[in-house]
């Protein structure tokens, strides 16, 4: 028994001896490649060769490929740009409403009550122009009721200015309405949404208001330009007659004779004309002897205005002074003391000359004529042509110095009048005709017209 176990254990041992060696020998080689984790002492280290890869290799783009990448990177640079620019504004737009809230908020109630107020005043200032304008309408139309295309052209403008009127009133009313309600809540709270509508309803509502302003000045300046023409078909300065000089003729003027002697040695002469054309010698006024034909002499010349005393070697010139189809009023004043001679032209004092005829006194027994003036020479002609001579006169008119347009408010007094006097005689819209002269008074003294001459309303 135990010989047969003895070869069995023997063979168990062998077997168990050989799977031993088997398994240390596979250990050795499985380990055997890892000699680069050993480390030994004394040894350097020698460099790990790193594996390189192969380039890639890049393909060729066509242009298409190109093209379409192009366009690409354009439509992302412009979606990125658009996005920023919608950021930054919305950040701008917001902070404008903020600043434009405390702005509001902090001045709005102050602001609304100026401008209100402003506009008020404004409106209270057109409608008293335009009651103004209103009067003065229907004192035209009550100067010129008999003539029947005035009459329609003043009804009309009246009717035009009622409806300013009931404009402007209303325009008041709200006005002040609008002014209350600002004047109701001025504190400086940040308004609700209510609020701003109501601001911007006042905002609409200025823009309404200088839109009407607007109109206004429109409808002013028309009506401007109507008064200039109701002006230039009226006579100025109250006067309710002219003298109508139709054409440049030698037998065509007017004759005056005087409430007082001629035998000045101060005076002043004033006048309305409005001449129809202007030559280079229109005669305005003139008084003249046998012995100087010129003792006195208002004329014009082109735009100017000439005046003489004494005979025509003192001269006193305005320049710029009338125009033709116009209105202008001209006065020439002159003291013997002194021998200062001025004149004048709508009110303001156009030349001042001293020295002129000092010392001299005007001679009486002369004639006084408007439209013409006394020559030495030529044979004169009575109105109807028969070739008597002219009343107090030996010599004979010039149709080249003729006035031809109308004349009226002519004025003389034995003083010089005051820059003051002068000034209210040149008044459009005054009543200069009332004031009439102690020596020449328009309406009072005789005034006769010859050869075609003649007053009109």
């Amino acid at each position: 028994m135990f010989l047969w176990r003895l070869p069995q254990a023997v063979c168990l041992l062998s077997v168990c001896v050989s799977l031993t060696l088997g398994y240390e020998d596979d250990i050795e080689v499985n380990y055997g490649d890892s000699y680069y984790n050993e480390i030994t002492e004394g040894e350097p280290l020698e460099p790990t060769a790193i594996p390189t890869q192969a380039p890639c290799k890049v393909t060729e783009m066509t242009k298409w490929d190109k093209l379409f990448s192009m366009l690409e990177n354009s439509q992302m640079r412009e979606n990125m740009l658009l996005q920023y620019s919608d950021d930054i504004i919305k950040v701008e737009l917001g902070s404008l409403r903020g600043e434009m809230l405390k702005f509001v908020a902090q001045y709005g109630g102050a602001c609304g009550v100026a401008v209100e107020t402003a506009g008020r005043r404004m409106s209270m200032q057109m409608e008293a122009r335009l009651k103004e304008s209103l009067e003065h309408l229907r004192q035209d139309r009550s100067i010129a009721a008999g003539k029947s295309a005035g009459n329609s052209g003043n009804s009309h403008q009246e009717t035009l200015l009622q409806q300013l009127l009931t404009v402007a009133r209303t325009q008041a009313s709200r006005l002040v309405k609008l002014e209350n309600i600002c004047l109701s809540n001025p504190g400086p709270v940040t308004p609700p949404e209510a609020k701003v509508e109501d601001l911007q309803q006042d905002v609409v509502s200025a823009e309404m208001l200088i839109a009407l302003v607007t109109e206004l000045a429109k409808t002013r300046s028309v009506l401007e330009l109507a008064f200039k023409s109701a002006q230039q078909r009226h006579l100025p300065a109250g006067c309710e007659t002219a003298l109508l000089f139709p054409m440049r003729s030698r037998r065509i003027f007017s004759s005056v004779t005087p409430d007082l002697p001629l035998s000045l040695s101060s005076f002043t002469v004033c006048l309305w004309a409005k001449p129809v054309s202007v030559s280079n010698r229109t005669v305005l006024f003139s008084y003249g002897t046998k012995r100087n034909p010129y003792e006195i002499q208002l004329l014009l010349s082109g735009t100017r205005a000439l005046f003489t005393v004494g005979g025509e070697a003192h001269l006193v010139e305005g320049r710029g002074v009338a125009r033709g189809g116009i209105w202008t009023h001209i006065c020439g004043a002159w003291s013997s003391e002194q021998g200062i001679a001025s004149l004048w032209a709508n009110g303001h004092r156009v030349a001042f000359t001293p020295g002129v005829a000092e010392g001299h006194v005007l001679p009486n027994g002369g004639s006084l004529q408007l439209g013409q003036e006394k020559n030495d020479g030529g044979v004169s002609g009575g109105s109807d042509g028969s070739g008597s001579q002219m009343p107090g006169f030996d010599g004979g008119f010039d149709a080249k110095l003729a006035f031809t347009g109308k004349m009226t408010g002519v004025n003389m007094w034995d003083s010089v009048l005051t820059e003051e006097e002068i000034s209210q005689l040149a008044l459009q819209d005054g009543e200069g005709c009332e004031q009439r002269g102690n020596v020449v008074g328009w309406g009072l003294t005789e005034i006769v017209p010859h050869g075609g001459a003649q007053f009109i309303n």
